[in-house]
This record gives structure tokens, C-alpha cells and sequence, in this order.
């Protein structure tokens, strides 16, 4: 895929790691963000959402529905989960992100194709090859431009989904299998170092939010130097 004038900001990590409420606070900090701001009022980044995989499009709703509240007695077959992910994501670029991104605007997502490396391939251990191959048809060659993983141990990621209720298939799966996924975000983040940025997840809330919002202003300055007088 042709480089888009818009940016794809990816929050990714373990069950619990805060993912949801970090893309809340990010956008909330990019309206009191004076470069960002600079950026609108010129028309260079002119619109700016937030968005979810899977489920980030009508179609998307019902495959989430498909792969996180599944309870047929006979349990889904892990090929079949990716394949879902995968039509989840074709939907979700070609509907949302795309035309966002070709618009010059700004997409914070949260999670996107580091999920599926890590979840169904360190996770379920399904071939890495496949997936890379499945995600390239899916996005059509799309990586994003900044993924913020919140770095967090499985287990404690677990005991505070645990906290919540009602747990998810995902949710539900056991330690070991959660521990494989963190190993997958561990391996990703060594491989992509480019893009992949390390962020403290077990720090307080304020203080993450703090982190990324450092992050994401540094990126900012790099991606839009010419267009900024601050």
C-alpha cells in the first residue's frame, strides 16, 4: 500500500493492560495539544477517531460477537479464529481506516495486526508465515505509523480483567496461553523497534497517560516538522 498522508496510532498488549482507556485519554490530550491543534486549524490532519478491533465497523460487531461471546459446545477451531480476525480487519480498512488515513487524518485503534501475530501465533501456534500473509491481504500492505504496546505482566493483566466480571473467550483462556501471547508482544516489539514503542503499563494511570502523551508529541515534531512554527 502507498503511503497515506494520515497517521495509524495502534495501542496493543495483554488482557488488562489498559488499552481502552489510554485511546480515551490520548484523544482527550490531542485537544489540549498545542502542535496538534496547530495541525487542524491548518487543514493537515483534519479529522481525528478512534476505533477497535475486531468490532470496529457493523460487520466487524458481529464477527467480535462471533469470536469474544462464542459458546457453542464445540470450541472454535484456532485457523478459524484467525480467519475472522482477518475479515474483521479487510472490513475495518477498506470501511474506516483507509478513507481516514487518505483524508490525512489521524486513527487511534486499538489493537490491530500485533494482536494476530501474538494471540494466534505465539498463542494458539499457528504459522507465523500464514499470518503475515493473511494480514498483508487483509490490510492491503497497511503498517502502522506508531504502535504504543502497554507492557504488562499476563497475570496481573488477567487479575484485573478478573475484577471486571464477565470475562470474554479470550479473557477465559488460561495463564499459559496468555503468557505465550506476552512472549509474542515481547518478541514483536524487539523485531519492529521502528515502530513499536515500549510503554509502562503497571505505572498508575496519570503517569502512562503522561508517558504516551511525551511519545506521541515527539512524533508529532518528527512527522509534521515543516508544518509546525512552535
Amino acid at each position: 500500500m502507498m503511503a497515506m498522508p494520515g497517521k495509524l496510532l495502534v495501542f496493543e498488549g495483554c488482557e488488562g493492560c489498559g488499552k481502552s482507556t489510554q485511546i480515551g485519554l490520548l484523544h482527550a490530550a490531542l485537544g489540549r495539544n498545542e502542535r496538534f491543534q496547530q495541525l487542524q486549524h491548518q487543514g493537515v490532519v483534519p479529522n481525528l477517531i478512534t476505533t477497535r478491533e475486531p468490532g470496529g465497523t457493523g460487520l466487524g460487531l458481529e464477527v467480535r460477537r462471533l469470536l469474544l461471546d462464542h459458546s457453542s459446545e464445540a470450541p472454535m477451531a484456532s485457523r478459524a479464529e484467525l480467519l475472522l480476525y482477518a475479515a474483521d480487519r479487510a472490513q475495518h480498512v477498506e470501511e474506516v481506516i483507509k478513507p481516514a488515513l487518505e483524508a490525512g487524518g489521524w486513527v487511534l485503534c486499538d489493537r490491530f495486526i500485533d494482536s494476530t501475530v501474538a494471540y494466534q501465533g505465539y498463542g494458539r501456534g499457528l504459522e507465523l508465515g500464514l499470518i503475515d500473509q493473511l494480514n498483508q491481504v487483509a490490510t492491503g500492505g497497511l503498517v502502522p505509523d506508531l504502535t504504543l504496546w502497554l507492557q504488562i505482566e499476563a497475570a496481573t493483566g488477567l487479575a484485573r480483567t478478573r475484577q471486571r466480571g464477565v470475562a470474554d473467550r479470550m479473557e477465559q483462556a488460561d495463564l499459559a496461553f496468555h503468557q505465550r501471547v506476552q512472549r509474542g508482544f515481547e518478541a514483536l516489539a524487539e523485531q519492529h523497534r521502528d515502530r513499536i514503542v515500549a510503554i509502562d503499563g503497571l505505572a498508575p494511570l496519570e503517569a502512562v497517560a503522561a508517558e504516551i502523551n511525551v511519545v506521541v508529541d515527539r512524533y508529532i515534531q518528527q512527522w509534521y516538522a515543516p508544518s509546525l512554527m512552535i
